[in-house]
């Protein structure tokens, strides 16, 4: 349902409205997510403002190629990188005052409670998961936390644009069962 109202309200030619949908249904989900991978609070708010904005910047040019929540991921997880590798960037575009779909978003998320700190199994499980390194992070949390399909992980973690072969696909399945058997011999120890 919120795939065909964002979808409506883009051919519609009311980007704002669909970036109010968009982010109504997913913006928890992509900001525990850049949580999760960041392991610091100030951070992810820097990745998930970058994601917002070329989110809003990128809406009117979507091709609808994919879901709009395997294209957030994939701008999330693009911005998380970046950020990661410069994290003294300088801020750019518009400002987020400006675009009040992503301010009351913010506003919402920093009074809210990280998803990934509201049990203490998740917390434990998000300790084990610091051990591992940022690309296994996001399978995880691709998987198990968000519950995408195999192709649009694969979709997610490409590095092109070109749409994943099946052989792709089969190769993070297996990257994934490793993971597991890690995570397995982690909690072993713990």
């Amino acid at each position: 349902m919120s795939e065909a109202a964002i979808r409506a309200r883009c051919d519609a030619g009311d980007f704002d409205g669909a970036m109010t949908a968009a982010l109504e249904a997913y913006a928890d989900e992509l900001f525990g997510f850049l949580v999760g991978l960041a392991r610091d609070r100030t951070q992810a708010e820097d990745a998930f403002s970058a994601t917002c904005e070329r989110m809003w910047r990128g809406l009117p040019k979507f091709r609808w190629e994919s879901t709009v929540r395997v294209w957030a991921y994939r701008i999330a997880r693009n911005e998380f990188m970046r950020t990661t590798r410069d994290v003294a960037r300088a801020k750019r575009g518009v400002p987020l005052s400006e675009v009040p779909s992503i301010r009351g978003t913010m506003d919402r998320l920093r009074s809210a409670t990280p998803i990934h700190q509201r049990t203490e199994v998740k917390d434990r499980f998000a300790k084990l998961r610091e051990q591992l390194d940022p690309e296994d992070h996001m399978l995880l949390g691709l998987r198990i936390d968000r519950k995408l399909p195999w192709t649009d992980i694969a979709k997610v973690l490409a590095a092109s644009d070109d749409e994943p072969s099946a052989r792709d696909v089969a190769a993070l399945r297996k990257r994934f069962e490793r993971l597991k058997t890690k995570l397995r011999e982690l909690m072993k120890d713990a």
